[in-house]
């Protein structure tokens, strides 16, 4: 059996390297969205291990919820990207400051 330390030290490895892709790279769209989803994903290991390691499944439950509201995060993100790429012809996030009609 894998001891809970494990879990929890790939959590916070997981949660650095989105935060690093975070601030890093402020350039680019895309990779902001994908570190989002990495730190939420990081965030629900550490629910994951806690609720296997306690022997309650309100944590994996609480997981669903989190990803089914990542989901809609996500398609709502990059809907908002495709309109703005369509309007800009960039995904740059420099030059993506002033977002009038």
């Amino acid at each position: 059996m894998i001891p809970l330390s494990h879990y929890l030290t790939l959590g916070a490895i997981l949660f650095a390297l989105s935060v690093v892709g975070i601030f890093l790279n402020r350039k680019n769209v895309v990779i902001l969205l994908m570190s989002i989803e990495l730190l939420l994903l990081a965030v629900n290991l550490n629910f994951i291990a806690f609720s296997h390691f306690l022997q309650d499944p309100a944590g994996q439950i609480f997981v669903f919820f989190i990803l089914t509201v990542a989901a809609a995060e996500s398609a709502i993100g990059l809907a908002i990207l495709i309109v703005l790429f369509r309007s800009r012809r960039t995904i740059n996030v420099e030059e993506l400051d002033s977002l009038k009609g």
